[in-house]
């Protein structure tokens, strides 16, 4: 039994329960489903029914928000695993209504992530190369359980046209959103895809408009969220992931505070209506001391901040939202574990622990199933 578990009598878990407006949206309670990448789809990038289980299986074990895995955006550069589901074109979006659906009924709202994976592409179905901010190769090596091997391929840099079409990818891939009745939309800007490859200093080195201080690499971000919302209009909830470390480089931190600052001070004068913060433990400091990263966001965006990081620890979520520092909390390892997760809480059952196996040797839905049949 893990931490959540025993802190579970003594965590005043009624804040977890509040209901929470965010933009024009809505939800039922604080808790919310992170995006966690399943690569489960089609070949072609089609939703299936076996997905649908898994997403409505949240909204029915009681989150009051589920968002989906980075879904690509484009039949360019965007996709980043193979089997990876994507809303590149209007098949794709129509697989998603039953899901949509199927979420809806279970009382919980559905985001669509918006993802392009730039450099760290390890399996595109219509490329066979990459493209990044610059012509660096991404530090690590890509992940097998998503299906990579080796070390990751060298990027071209981008040309303005092709950073050009990547913004109009997420445009166009928001408005499939909305048609396939999803209620809002996550542009990712985190854990190391091209958005935040931009804002990377040392994997950024152009020398452009897109390169150089915090303001000029957050530039292609700035874009995107203006280029979603005119495509959607008012009344679609827009939001914005956000992260310092990545899946290729988990250590990864900006220059402070002061960047800090500057970063979300800028995104807060954006056209969105939430930020979602994503580190390993959510309520640490961002830095060598002080505020955590979602505390930062909050205080200079002035937003709804949503916060992800080892928060099945109930006692931490608890803490998160009690002194105001966070709005919602997001569980990937937590919602793998029991997508009934809220439910549990709520009646006081006992939480297990994470089975690291769902993930190993493949983070796919048919590896989580067998994994479930051997208990």
């Amino acid at each position: 039994m893990d931490a959540s578990a025993s802190t579970g009598e003594r965590a005043d878990t009624a804040r977890l329960f509040n209901p929470l407006k965010i933009g024009q949206l809505e939800i039922r309670n604080r808790l919310a489903v992170a995006p966690m990448t399943r690569v489960s789809a089609t070949e072609a990038g089609h939703a299936t029914a076996r997905m649908s289980d898994y997403y409505g299986g949240f909204a029915e074990g009681g989150f009051g928000l589920v968002i989906t895995e980075g879904l690509y955006t484009d039949q360019l550069f965007s996709q980043g695993y193979l089997f990876q589901p994507g809303l590149s074109d209007d098949v794709q979006r129509d697989a998603w209504k039953p899901i949509v659906e199927r979420v809806h009924a279970g009382g919980a709202r559905f985001v669509a992530q918006l993802m392009h994976a730039g450099a760290l592409g390890q399996g595109n179905r219509f490329r066979d190369d990459t493209r990044g901010p610059s012509a660096i190769r991404p530090v690590g090596h890509q992940m097998a359980f998503y299906r990579g091997s080796g070390v990751y391929p060298l990027p071209v840099e981008m040309t303005k046209a092709e950073i050009d079409e990547a913004i109009a990818g997420f445009a166009a891939a928001a408005v499939r959103a909305c048609e396939a009745g999803f209620d809002g939309v996550e542009i990712h800007g985190a854990n190391g895809y091209l958005l935040d490859q931009f804002l990377t200093e040392g994997v950024n080195i152009r020398t452009d408009a897109y390169g150089g201080g915090a303001a000029a690499r957050l530039r292609i971000t700035l874009e995107t969220v203006e280029a979603v919302r005119a495509a959607v209009g008012p009344d679609s909830t827009v939001g914005v992931r956000s992260s310092q470390g990545k899946v290729n480089d988990f250590v990864h931190k900006w220059r402070g505070e002061d960047e800090a600052a500057e970063i979300y001070g800028l995104l807060g004068r954006l056209p969105i209506d939430y930020l979602h913060t994503t580190e390993f433990e959510a309520w640490r400091p961002a830095f060598t001391d002080g505020p955590s990263l979602a505390s930062l966001a909050k205080h200079h965006s002035g937003l709804p901040v949503l916060a992800n990081g080892s928060l099945h620890d109930l006692e931490r979520a608890t803490e998160l939202l009690s002194e105001h520092q966070v709005d919602m909390i997001t569980l990937g390892r937590g919602a793998l574990t029991h997508a009934d997760w809220p439910h549990r809480v709520a009646q006081g059952t006992a939480l297990a622990e994470f089975d690291r196996r769902i993930l190993s040797p493949l983070a796919d839905l048919d590896n989580a199933d067998r994994v479930q049949s051997t208990k």
